[in-house]
């Protein structure tokens, strides 16, 4: 992938809003569209020692919606708060624990025993168990249904929410 350097930008992944409903792309589309999001619109990546160091962090950036499909995450500040704990677990990076901590301070008591009873348990036990994700072609798997690729990838998405 260092080689490659594949890009998540409309240009590459612009055929998602044609792919059927039940494929990853489609579902990806989805998501982004209901956002009014566009890949493109994420900032440059500043103050990286190297090229390659450059890459892999706006890498990390591309690939966070496409994790939000694939775990099925609101990006709420609880959503948000689990793809922060799944993606330290993933990769390791302080800001990523220091992002859930910043933003469960934020919580509400309410909102702070719904995350600690149920995402955060799930968001360590999903991001442990599923493949190197930082590692993914994503785009040569927009073709296949949605629960195909989180089977072949371990994803476990996000648990319902009690009532």
């Amino acid at each position: 992938m260092l080689i490659e350097r594949p890009r998540v930008i409309s240009a590459k992944v612009g055929h998602a809003w044609d792919l059927p409903e039940n494929t990853f792309g489609a579902a990806y589309a989805r998501f982004m569209g209901s956002r009014n999001f566009s890949p493109d619109d994420r900032p440059p990546v500043r103050f990286m020692d190297t090229d390659e160091l450059a890459y892999v962090a706006m890498r990390a950036r591309e690939v966070h919606d496409l994790w939000h499909t694939l775990f099925g995450l609101p990006t709420n500040l609880i959503g948000e708060s689990a793809l922060k704990v799944i993606e330290f677990e993933q990769m390791h990076l302080p800001m990523c624990l220091l992002s859930v901590v910043g933003g469960t301070s934020r919580f509400n008591a309410k909102q702070r025993k719904l995350f600690f009873q149920h995402y955060f348990p799930w968001a360590v036990k999903a991001g442990f168990q599923c493949t190197d994700l930082m590692c993914v072609y994503y785009e040569q798997h927009f073709h296949e249904d949605l629960e195909d690729v989180r089977r072949k990838w371990g994803v476990i998405p996000a648990p319902t929410v009690p009532k």
